[in-house]
C-alpha cells in the first residue's frame, strides 16, 4: 500500500471513530455499540467481506452483531485467529488465512482476517473484533490502529 493509500484509509477511519463516537451517546449499551460499530466498518470501509464481534461467554467465543455472510455460532475452543487474539491480548493481523494453524473457515471465501480484543473498563477482554476479506493480506497496521481505537470504544465511552 502506497502511502497515499495508507493516508486515505487512515481518513476514513478516523471519520469512522468520529460518527461512532456521536452514535455512542445515544446508549452505553455494548451489544448496541457493537452492532453500529459492524454495520459502519461493513458498508464504510470496502475491504470487510465480513466483520462482526464474538463475546466471550463463559468460557466460549459466541457470535455477537455482525454483518456479512452467515458466520459461526460458536467458536471451537483455543482454535484460530480469534481465541490467538484472546490469549494473546493483541490485535492479531493474519495476511494469509490457510498459513495460520487451527484457522477456523466459517466462510471458505475468507483469505485474509484481523481480530482485535474488545477489553472492559478493567482491561479483561469481553470480546474480539474480527474482520475477514475475501482478498489476501487485506489488513495491515493502519487497520491494527483504528481497529484498536475503534474496539476500546464499546465499553470505555
Amino acid at each position: 500500500m502506497s502511502p497515499l493509500q495508507a493516508q486515505q484509509k487512515a481518513g476514513r477511519y478516523e471519520r469512522l471513530l468520529s460518527q461512532l463516537a456521536e452514535l455512542y451517546q445515544i446508549t452505553s449499551d455494548p451489544i448496541s455499540r457493537m452492532a453500529t460499530a459492524a454495520a459502519l466498518l461493513y458498508h464504510k470501509m470496502g475491504h470487510f467481506y465480513w466483520v462482526g464481534f464474538y463475546r466471550l461467554v463463559e468460557g466460549q467465543l459466541l457470535v455477537g452483531p455482525y454483518q456479512g455472510t452467515l458466520a459461526c455460532q460458536k467458536l471451537k475452543t483455543n482454535t484460530g485467529v480469534c481465541w490467538a487474539g484472546v490469549h494473546q491480548n493483541q490485535p492479531i493481523v493474519v495476511p494469509d488465512v490457510h498459513q495460520f494453524p487451527g484457522h477456523i473457515a466459517c466462510d471458505p471465501k475468507s483469505r485474509s482476517e484481523i481480530v482485535i480484543p474488545v477489553r472492559n473498563e478493567q482491561g479483561i477482554v469481553q470480546a474480539v473484533l474480527d474482520g475477514d476479506s475475501d482478498l489476501p493480506a487485506a489488513f495491515d497496521s493502519v487497520d491494527a490502529e483504528y481497529l484498536n481505537q475503534l474496539s476500546q470504544m464499546i465499553f470505555n465511552s
